[in-house]
């Protein structure tokens, strides 16, 4: 009887109900108790309820376990439940709102949960889902994602515009040595094509009955009567022989040694490379035949096509350094000359001229280049990396650290891009710091956020609607 009597003391102590029964055991009287959960007091409301066995599982709502047992109460003055775990909501200060999936899927949940993988879902507190468009992490998820941000400043950005190309001659250091009477070639010089001359050097001796009449006529002239030194006929058979395109120098030995040359030595006109050698010795070259052609190649054209989406940063006078693909780690420094007005319909491209200098001759026509044109301007312009900007293609935009974890999606106009930087032209202020890495990380948290949202406004209206079917009904 005393045993029973500490039974229901310690039970009746303890806010539990107890019930006792009798049975007999080979003879003796033995008594058993079944303490259950009291009644909960009407004046107070409990904090949440835990699982009946002791495990870390815990109720917003009164519920039971998979066989059957109430969850029971625990209220702010229990001092069994300041021992045990306290569910995530009891652990903080601040309003846990609902439960979200811990991979991410659209699936949300009152009270505390488990995955089909066990895993737990993750708390979002009140304040979390807050309406002013930011994102909000913790400190630690920062730190192991590796945000890095910086601000915004003013720096001077360089588009860097690619082009290829081919070298070509300067049309303006091309020469070509035609007669202009019917002559005949003698002799020919160890000239051949490909070959270095030097101005002046002999290339061939023609004769030309035309030049052989007009230098006997000009040397019968300049014997004669002479007004001022020079007689006055001899000016006109001066001029045909310059007509006849014989060169200066072969008209001041005549007038020196008052002899007519029976052939003509025919020299080159410029330093360069012999690009074509049409005479032979002993052939007949009609008027306007071409017998060599010399170029001079110390300063050449680079000709670039440059894409229509970068016309408007370049323009004549800018810097550009050439690179030929036969000569790798070598770059060659010219200036943009001419910009020719007209769009390769195919190809979408704009031709542009580059003049260098090719004193080593290393430069060849018909050569493959590829030219970089630095269109730095002096003008410094806001400008942020080109990591900062998550681009979708239809729309630019950038996270801005607002401070204490809190991340501020912002749609931002852009201007040039280079040098891994790019121009902000709206929606920054200069000091402004953007996330710079793993932005992508916060955008998917930011995505997660409102699909959630969406997915929990969702939910009400939809029961909302089935209750409104059933009362129709």
């Amino acid at each position: 009887m005393k045993t029973l009597r500490l039974l229901t003391t310690l039970a009746l102590g303890s806010g539990l109900a107890l019930g006792a029964y009798w049975f007999s055991n080979e003879g003796r009287w033995s008594v058993h108790a079944e303490v259950t959960p009291a009644a909960a007091p009407a004046d107070r409301t409990p904090l949440y309820y835990r699982d009946p066995t002791g495990a870390p599982l815990w109720s917003a709502e009164p519920k039971k376990d998979d066989r059957g047992r109430d969850y029971l109460p625990v209220y702010d003055d229990d001092k069994a439940a300041q021992a045990e775990p306290k569910p995530p909501q009891a652990a903080s200060s601040r309003k846990i709102l609902y439960y979200r999936n811990p991979m991410g899927l659209p699936d949300t949940s009152p009270v505390p949960k488990k995955d089909p993988m066990g895993m737990n879902y993750i708390p979002v507190y009140e304040g979390d889902d807050a309406d002013d468009g930011t994102v909000k992490l913790s400190p630690g998820k920062i730190q192991r994602s590796g945000v890095k941000s910086e601000p915004v400043a003013r720096r001077s950005v360089q588009v860097l515009v690619k082009a290829p190309g081919t070298i070509q001659l300067d049309e303006r250091r091309v020469s070509v040595i035609a007669m202009r009477a019917e002559s005949f070639v003698q002799k020919i010089a160890d000239v051949t094509t490909g070959s270095r001359v030097k101005a002046g050097q002999p290339l061939m001796e023609i004769y030309s009955s035309a030049v052989a009449s007009a230098a006997a006529d000009y040397l019968a002239t300049i014997t004669s009567k002479t007004v001022g030194g020079v007689e006055i006929y001899g000016r006109g058979s001066r001029q045909r022989l310059i007509n006849l395109d014989v060169p200066e120098r072969v008209i001041a030995e005549m007038e020196r040694t008052r002899v007519a040359p029976v052939t003509i030595h025919w020299s080159a006109p410029r330093d360069g490379i012999v690009l074509e050698r049409n005479a032979i010795e002993g052939m007949r070259a009609n008027p306007g035949d071409v017998l060599f052609r010399i170029a001079d190649t110390s300063l050449v054209w680079a000709l670039v096509d440059v894409a229509e989406r970068d016309l408007g940063n370049i323009a004549v006078g800018q810097s550009v350094a050439v690179r030929a693909r036969s000569f790798p780690g070598r770059s060659f420094t010219g200036k943009i000359a001419v910009i020719y007005p007209q769009v390769n319909r195919e190809t979408r491209t704009v031709r542009v001229r580059i003049e260098l200098a090719n004193l080593d001759a290393m430069l060849l026509p018909d050569m493959y280049v590829d030219a970089d044109v630095d269109t730095a301007d002096s003008a410094l312009v806001l400008a942020i990396q080109d990591s900062a900007v998550l681009d979708t293609g239809t729309r630019q935009a950038v996270l801005v650290d607002k401070g204490d974890g809190r991340f501020e999606p912002r749609e931002v106009k852009l201007g040039r891009r280079g040098g891994g930087f790019i121009e902000v032209r709206d929606g920054l202020a200069e000091g402004e710091a953007v996330v710079t890495s793993a932005n992508f990380l916060i955008d998917a948290e930011s995505n997660l956020k409102a699909a959630l949202k969406g997915f929990a406004e969702a939910a009400p209206q939809a029961s909302d609607a089935g209750h409104a079917t059933g009362e129709h009904k």
